[in-house]
């Protein structure tokens, strides 16, 4: 049988509570946003070698790597899941990575926190440096997220969504067909390897 992008958001999608992962202990000053996205490494958790290689994966992708070997974190059949961008296929998911670096003068990950580890789930904080091109112009913005990754029985990430804020997405309307739009069309761009 052949597996739908729906059985993958019903078996694998990661909706972890952020409140209770990040929520700051004294409430917050703002009652509509009780999280803290900002990493603490002190704090993390010990996670195992192959976690930690998903991890290591992912946050070289963020620094745009556009690499083959840090792409295979993916199943082939996966789902990447921002506020911008909709991927359904490891394909259109190394659209968005390989199109960084066209964008971006500068990509790094500053620190990470692991905030929950399990055989199906793996979460972190995560704060990046984006700098625009021309780097000239020192356009900078660091950005604190939540990336939250399910995994399948083989250890490969099913659904990759990253968290900007303490709010789910929403999979339908206008803004999912402009985020899928984006994930569609992003690869005739970036053209990344057909293998993927």
């Amino acid at each position: 049988m052949t597996e739908t992008t729906r059985d993958v958001h019903r078996n694998y999608e990661p909706a972890p509570d952020p409140e209770a992962l990040t929520g700051r202990p004294d409430g917050g000053n703002d009652v509509e946003k009780n999280v803290d996205y900002e990493p603490h490494p002190e704090k993390s958790l010990q996670v195992s070698a192959e976690h930690q290689a998903i991890i290591n994966g992912i946050t070289n992708l963020y620094d745009g790597s556009c690499s083959e070997e840090d792409m295979k974190v993916y199943a082939e059949k996966a789902i990447y899941d921002d506020p911008w961008s909709y991927c359904d296929t490891r394909y259109k998911i190394a659209g968005q990575w390989w199109g960084l670096p066209v964008v971006f003068a500068k990509l790094q990950t500053h620190k990470t926190e692991v905030v929950l580890d399990n055989d199906n789930e793996i979460v972190f904080k995560m704060q990046h440096e984006y700098t625009l091109k021309p780097s000239a112009l020192h356009l900078s913005k660091v950005v604190n997220s939540l990336v939250c990754l399910g995994l399948d029985e083989n250890g490969k990430v099913k659904y990759h969504k990253e968290k900007w804020n303490e709010k789910d997405y929403s999979h339908e309307g206008l803004g999912k067909a402009m985020k899928t739009l984006n994930g569609d069309q992003l690869t005739h761009i970036t053209k990344p390897p057909e293998w993927l």
